[in-house]
């Protein structure tokens, strides 16, 4: 299986992933015809050799027609479905910009459908986003994992005025990714490269041992004390079919509290990023009957996750282990039934064969809207899966 490790050593933007891309071994050629599949004009792309702070990289230099703007959901929905792009290809950039119009519709309390993008709007935000995609597609890429994104300080000069960095638009992407803070005014993840990476990332830190096949440096445009490049590591690895990812488990026995407090305990964790909160009935000293609460979490999360459990409940402590999980991979995906688009997480099995689950908060709001039971809903989504009928 071949991995990509992105490592933002001073930050990410799509220009970076694009030049990261090339100095792995992308031919600009290669990244030219995947990027004409879009069926539309007005740029243009190359690559350079240059140097940041005596490190050689590549920089990517993306030339668009500022009068060719996509700054709408609709907009760029349009131009990649009619795209001549994989199916592949067109649900990682459709995933990719739905997470980023997302992040802009929470920052400026819109939808999807209602906000625009301004700077973001531009055309070098379609291609940083689909070369990004196509060139990971032509080097074979079948797992990608990323470093923690690191966070500068001071602010940032938007269509909006002075914005504190990181962007708004940046840290709401970053929900479920981990990020390390660097003490310099700048601006060192854009919404574009955290949106690339943070989207299509099959884990943060940990990865599978791989042998490496190539090294490439992105360059980014910006003077820093540092190398300013963003490195990206190929590699091969037998483990075909598992991710690992590294987690913390929280876990606390009570026995003084009302079981009511629970339900509200758990949704204040799941509220804050824990991967999952279960009970478990254990016997305790003097023969009390307790239970033991646990939540898996991000590492980065724990010691906050920590902190809602000693608010929230009668405990006096919190007990915290590290430790890898092993993952099937996975994605959301679109299924087509008669009902509509429905949400459902895709896994691959070990032996090739996908099982397709139902997004039950997707499902009941159509079994809703049409007026059917829930079940027909969930049968719909296995039957069209079973027929491949995924975007």
């Amino acid at each position: 299986m071949r991995l990509a490790l992105f490592e933002p050593f001073s930050g990410a933007s799509g220009d970076m992933i694009l030049g990261a891309l090339l100095d792995a071994g992308l031919a600009i050629e290669t990244l030219r015809d995947g990027l004409a599949r879009l069926d539309i004009g007005g740029w243009a792309v190359r690559g350079e050799t240059v140097e940041r702070r005596h490190l050689r990289a590549t920089k990517a230099h993306v030339d668009v027609d500022p009068d060719v703007r996509l700054a709408h959901w609709a907009d760029v929905q349009r131009v990649i479905a009619a795209s001549r792009l994989s199916p592949p290809a067109k649900a990682d950039s459709l995933r990719i910009f739905a997470r980023l119009f997302d992040a802009e519709a929470h920052v400026h309390g819109a939808t999807r459908e209602t906000v625009h993008l301004h700077e973001m709007g531009n055309l070098d935000t379609l291609i940083d986003v689909v070369g990004a995609v196509v060139g990971l597609e032509a080097l074979g890429v079948e797992r990608l994992y990323c470093g923690a994104l690191p966070a500068g300080r001071g602010t940032i000069h938007t269509a909006h005025g002075l914005l504190p960095a990181p962007g708004p638009a940046v840290m709401a992407l970053m929900g479920g990714a981990p990020m390390r803070h660097v003490d310099i005014e700048a601006e060192l993840v854009t919404p574009t490269g955290a949106a690339i990476l943070t989207t299509l990332a099959d884990g943060f830190g940990a990865y599978p041992p791989l042998t490496v096949t190539a090294t490439g440096y992105g360059a980014g445009m910006k003077d820093l004390p540092f190398a300013n490049v963003l490195r990206l590591i190929l590699g091969e690895t037998e483990q075909a079919s598992l991710a690992v990812e590294r987690v913390a488990l929280l876990e606390t026995q009570i026995d003084n509290m009302s079981p009511e407090w629970y339900e509200h305990a758990a949704q204040r964790l799941f509220g804050a990023g824990a991967f999952d909160v279960y009970l478990t009935p254990i016997h305790m000293k003097k023969g009390r009957p307790g239970t033991l609460l646990a939540v898996v979490c991000r590492p980065a999360d724990a010691e906050a996750l920590s902190g809602i459990i000693l608010a929230e409940t009668m405990t006096l402590g919190v007990r915290r282990q590290d430790m890898d999980r092993y993952c099937l991979p996975r994605e959301i995906v679109a299924v087509a039934t008669a009902y509509g688009p429905v949400q459902a997480k895709l896994a691959l099995l070990p032996d090739g064969r996908r099982r397709v689950a139902p997004e039950y908060e997707d499902c009941r709001r159509v079994a809703e809207a049409h007026g059917v039971p829930l079940w027909e809903v969930y049968r719909a989504v296995e039957a069209a899966a079973r027929t491949g009928d995924v975007t």
